[in-house]
């Protein structure tokens, strides 16, 4: 991973925990924070389905746009959890 992709990562990170501490009315984030880990567990889910379906179809685009899905609703999963990404990286790195 490049500097810049680590920096977005962080960025986006960043981005989201400031959502957490500071909602903000009408953004999508803090309506996740605010259905819970269920719902943000589904969205979870769905954009992993939908990273599959556009793969399957070969569709390189849609695969790129399900997958920048997938990763913000992931963070979001992290932040509601209380999990790092220094915790992640840590795991990824023992493997």
């Amino acid at each position: 991973m490049d500097n810049n992709s680590t920096n977005v990562s962080k960025d986006l990170y960043a981005i989201i925990m400031d959502r957490k501490a500071n909602p903000v009315d009408g953004s999508y984030t803090n309506y996740l924070f605010d259905k819970g880990i269920e719902k943000i567990g589904k969205k979870v889910g769905e954009e992993a389905i939908e990273a599959i379906i556009a793969a399957s179809k070969g569709d390189k685009q849609g695969t790129i746009e399900e997958l920048a899905d997938l990763y913000y609703h992931t963070m979001v999963m992290m932040v509601q959890m209380g999990i790092t990404l220094e915790e992640v990286e840590e795991e990824l790195k023992k493997r």
